[in-house]
């Protein structure tokens, strides 16, 4: 880069200071990207060490308001940076209690961050990242109600081009669906007439609580509570809405639902069953949710068009039938178990298979190379159509997307955080 279009580009960033792509990752020493995690619990832990498997980061901070996940997670991550030949996370870039995230994002030496933290955190954290000058990988949702979401939408404008900030919809960069959607999107079903999604999950029993206060409780239980998580639609119906707005390329006018709790919950507040309708432009969309029971049930997107129609399951196939079929290979539901052979070609079980490292790689190589992705707004977009049916079937009222949107509503997961503080 020659030094005036150095300086012409570092002063366009102006609020924040980052190394070009070249500077930052251009010899073999500071080849590695190097991440900090914000939240050490079982699906940051398991992302972070997907992405060390399948590209080159140095995992070098952590961050997480309790000191028994912090100590838990540290030792699967320095294992990790030891295959990699990377040294142990350092004592002094570990953080915890209610201001751990602000001291990880305050190290310097942090090219990027996986947050991975509660949903009620997610907008905060991902606003506080990009004014940090890091590159942002945000689990899914962006947040838990419209004013988080549209902060995440106003932070993906603000920094567009200048950062890197994907949302966790791994789904997006799963082989067989990103083949689907490609025919659905060149009209290989023709025009889609009507959308059905389903995610029928099992239910969640609650951890063990005992001698931790109540605020501890719903943090550790998240997944119970409303306002912490957002509840059974933001947390997995979720995944089959974001497959649906990518598909069509659209979001929905307006959506009426029903829904209510599990007879036998005793705990939390969250809604464990929806039944959704959405309106969006020339299309219903149907959305089946459910969470309780002990068989999990099927997780779908069907897409049916005037000249075919385009099915996409985890684990029972992902094809198209009608005037232009296709099959991504994907053993269909009953199909017998793969042989050694086709296991050894390449083929899948699942049609998630190669979803987690294809979007980690896709995520490293845009900064890397500087190709920066902004997954902000569709990601925003998806988290506010899964409230717009929450909050319809909640209410049991029909509500637009524009009422929701001006809404700016926002739930208090009314907690007290610096009691965690030690």
């Amino acid at each position: 880069m020659k030094r005036r279009d150095f300086l012409q580009s570092t002063a366009a960033l102006s609020a924040v200071t980052i190394l070009s792509p070249k500077t930052a990752f251009g010899t073999q020493a500071n080849s590695a990207v190097r991440m900090g995690i914000i939240g050490c619990g079982g699906r940051g832990t398991t992302v972070i060490r997907s992405m060390s498997e399948h590209t080159n980061i140095n995992i070098i901070a952590m961050a997480d308001l309790f000191s028994d996940k912090l100590d838990a997670a540290k030792i699967l991550l320095d294992e990790q940076n030891k295959k990699k030949g990377f040294a142990a996370i350092q004592k002094q870039n570990t953080y915890t209690g209610s201001k751990c995230y602000q001291q990880l994002l305050a190290n310097k030496d942090i090219d990027a961050v996986l947050i991975s933290s509660p949903a009620y955190t997610h907008a905060d954290y991902f606003e506080a990242a990009a004014q940090a000058g890091k590159h942002i990988y945000c689990e899914k949702p962006a947040a838990p109600d419209v004013a988080g979401c549209r902060k995440v939408e106003h932070v993906g404008n603000v920094y567009n081009g200048k950062l890197s900030m994907v949302i966790g919809f791994q789904i997006r960069h799963a082989t067989p669906y990103v083949q689907m959607v490609e025919r659905i999107q060149k009209g290989d079903i023709g025009e889609v007439l009507n959308v059905h999604l389903c995610y029928l999950a099992t239910r969640l029993d609650p951890k063990d609580t005992k001698g931790m206060s109540w605020d501890e409780i719903r943090i550790r239980n998240q997944y119970h509570f409303h306002a912490l998580s957002g509840g059974t639609m933001l947390d997995q119906a979720i995944h089959m809405i974001d497959v649906c707005n990518w598909a069509i390329q659209k979001v929905p006018l307006n959506a009426i639902g029903i829904g209510g709790k599990d007879a036998s919950q005793t705990f939390g507040d969250t809604w464990k069953h929806f039944q959704v309708v959405y309106q969006y432009p020339g299309i219903n969309v149907s959305v089946h949710a459910v969470q309780f029971g002990t068989s999990f049930g099927d997780v779908c997107a069907k897409f049916i068009g005037t000249k075919g129609t385009a099915e996409a399951h985890y684990s029972g196939g992902v094809y198209i039938s009608g005037d232009k079929p296709w099959d991504s290979g994907i053993p269909k539901a009953g199909a017998p178990p793969l042989t050694a052979e086709q296991r050894n070609s390449g083929a899948f079980q699942s049609a998630l298979q190669d979803a987690d490292p294809n979007k980690e790689i896709a995520f490293i190589n845009s900064i890397q190379s500087g190709n920066y992705l902004n997954q902000a707004r569709s990601g925003a977009e998806s988290a506010l159509t899964a409230i717009l049916g929450r909050e319809a079937a909640i209410t049991g009222e029909r509500i637009g997307w524009d009422e929701l949107r001006n809404s700016n509503m926002r739930l208090d997961p009314m907690l007290n955080l610096s009691q965690f503080d030690r």
